[in-house]
Formats: structure tokens, sequence, C-alpha cells
């Protein structure tokens, strides 16, 4: 039996702080061992942000690790071949990306951004956890695909509708 394919995956965001590492999180979790998860910006803000950590911590994540990082790391000649590339903001998915290595098929799965949200606290915390909680439903339903059964185009389709896949208001 031949040995399953570890698939590498870039989340992408403008500032890398807050959904695309929630993002890289929940994929490293929930991948069943099948994934690599990673994330990184455009314009990097340098840190993580705190709330993102906050939650990520209540949900028993390791974050020692996480740091904001330019999608330039990931577009060198000696970077993991990439097999999917996902954008969780609206801005990045409207900006050139490099040449990534490996040719990767690429979904936008935007998501609101918690980290812009301008209000009380209590508001805020609960604005990340929709977006983390809309993130890892993604995930999950990524995750438990078939890749072996489709072919690129039914792939293609389906990571567009997983980018379209929201939670049901309450």
């Amino acid at each position: 039996m031949a040995a399953e394919l570890l698939y590498n995956v870039l989340f992408l965001c403008t500032g890398n702080s807050a959904r695309s590492i929630m993002a890289e999180c929940a994929l490293a979790r929930f991948g069943m061992g099948r994934f690599r998860a990673f994330s990184a910006g455009s314009h990097p803000v340098g840190k993580a942000n705190p709330y993102a950590l906050d939650l990520l911590r209540s949900f028993n994540y390791d974050v020692s690790g996480l740091r904001s990082k330019s999608w330039d790391e990931f577009a060198q000649p000696d970077s993991p071949p990439l097999h999917f590339v996902f954008t969780v903001c609206d801005r990045a998915h409207g900006e050139v990306c490099p040449i990534w290595p490996g040719q990767p098929m690429t979904a936008h799965w935007g998501a609101d951004d918690p980290a812009a949200f301008v209000g009380i606290e209590e508001e805020k915390r609960r604005l990340f956890r929709r977006v983390y909680t809309e993130l890892e439903n993604r995930v999950k339903i990524f995750s438990a695909l078939r890749l072996d059964l489709l072919d690129k185009l039914a792939l293609q389709e389906r990571l567009n509708q997983i980018g379209r896949t929201k939670l049901s208001e309450e």
C-alpha cells in the first residue's frame, strides 16, 4: 500500500495576525495527519493578534510557535511545494500573489476581519469566536474530502463551495 501524500496548505491574509493563523491551527488539528498547515500575509503586521491567541489557547492550541510572517517565505525555490493556497481575507484575495512552488490549487475562503473590529471587548471576543468557528467548519469539510477520488475540476468546484460555506444564523 502506497504512503498517503502529505498535502501542504497555505492560508493567506494581508496581516497574518488572526484569520490565517486561526485557519492554520484548525487544519493542523483537524487535518487527520494528511495536511501540513501554514499561514502568511502579503503585508504581515509582525505579531499574532492577542485576541486570536487567547481564543486559540482557550481551545487548547499550543500558540508558542505562531508568528506573523510574509508570504515571501513560501515563494522561495527551497520552500515546501504547496498543494493548496486559500485566501481568508478579501484584500489578499485581490492581490497579485507570488508564483508558488508546486502550482497549488487556490480558492477564496473569505471571513470577516475580527482584528479590525472596533467595539466593546465582549463583542470583539464573540466575533473572533464566530470567525474561528466559520474557518474551523470549512477546514473540517475540506479535510474530510476524498482528494484521491476528485478530478481537478470537481475538486476546484468543491474548494470554491467550501469558501461560500457560512455558519447558519441563529
